[in-house]
């Protein structure tokens, strides 16, 4: 198959990129061209921007298309524009925060789809439009494309490659041991899937041409969050880990709760403890948490602590405050 994959140079999309070629396929990146890519040369790459000029799909047509950067409705929008049905199959990459709150654990892809409501279609993307945005990105998608597409919707990837930095500090700050901060509850649900793990899956849903959507979640019942630090420790640290749970409280301050990444917040929340039934039954297959955290540390190597991260200081005192 001929396979375009619209932000396939990092993370997500480089593991999609890379399932595909090793698959056999033919497989051409379409961005910006500003982020370093360890792609082999076999891969062709086209150079253009989503939301300003796409002329660099002029004349192309393809068997299916892969959108790993749909975040805003004219994203698809100026996609549709520029390839229409030269686009072949168009299976889209979405998340599970375009799910409104299931009323229980274990919920389906049933589940409905948060609402737009005020907001414009086009706003700035946080933490707050996130999931309301991808949402609307699959409405255009069905409405633009057909309703033939597929849409993917992950929990939190995990692995090498990772630009959010989420998982990366979790592996290396248990690596390095001692007493180590966690934001409580401990029981709060986690879901995860690695990123090849992911990248495979959307290759095979893409050859099948998979209708519909579906929940890519590695790990079903969740694992709650203590739990899975006391796992991570277990495989890297070499000197003990000592697991300390934080509780919000005055004498903490707030600002430093945002340096834990893949923390849900104070309630554990049903989103992150949804089914993978479909998923499994058509052809996920995923590795374990402890392969994700030998990957993500192979690659982290021994990289600088990076200043966004929570400093040795200010764990110490978070610890003594909490």
């Amino acid at each position: 198959m001929k396979i375009l994959v619209i932000g396939g140079s990092s993370f997500v999309g480089r593991a999609i990129s890379l399932a595909a070629l090793a698959n056999g396929h033919e497989v051409t990146v379409c961005n910006r061209g500003q982020t370093p890519t360890d792609l082999p040369p076999s891969i062709a790459r086209l150079v253009g921007d989503r939301q300003s000029n796409l002329s660099a799909l002029d004349g192309t047509r393809f068997d299916a298309t892969i959108d790993a950067i749909a975040y805003q409705r004219r994203d698809v929008e100026m996609l549709h524009q520029a390839l229409g049905a030269r686009a072949g199959y168009y299976l889209q990459i979405s998340s599970i925060s375009a799910y409104q709150e299931p009323l229980t654990e274990g919920a389906d892809e049933s589940t409905p789809l948060l609402e737009l409501g005020e907001l414009d279609p086009n706003a700035p993307v946080t933490g707050a439009t996130y999931g309301v945005l991808k949402a609307e990105c699959e409405r255009a998608a069905e409405e633009l494309f057909g309703s033939a597409i597929g849409i993917i919707r992950p929990t939190y990837v995990i692995g090498a490659h990772d630009k959010t930095m989420r998982f990366p500090y979790w592996a290396a700050r248990l690596q390095r041991g001692g007493r180590v901060a966690f934001p409580g509850p401990a029981r709060n649900s986690l879901q995860w899937i690695d990123a090849r793990d992911l990248g495979e899956f959307t290759v095979r849903l893409t050859e099948q041409q998979e209708a519909g959507a579906v929940n890519a979640i590695g790990c079903f019942p969740a694992v709650g969050f203590r739990e899975t630090l006391e796992r991570i420790a277990a495989h890297v640290s070499p000197v003990g880990t000592t697991l300390e749970e934080l509780t919000a409280s005055g004498e903490i301050d707030p600002a430093w709760y945002q340096k834990f990444p893949l923390w849900s917040g104070t309630e554990s929340s049903t989103v992150m403890n949804m089914s993978n039934a479909k998923a499994l039954s058509l052809g996920l297959t995923t590795r374990s948490l402890e392969a994700s955290v030998d990957d993500t540390l192979s690659w982290w190597g021994d990289r600088q602590w990076p200043a966004h991260w929570l400093s040795a200081e200010e764990e110490a005192r978070m610890l003594a405050d909490g």
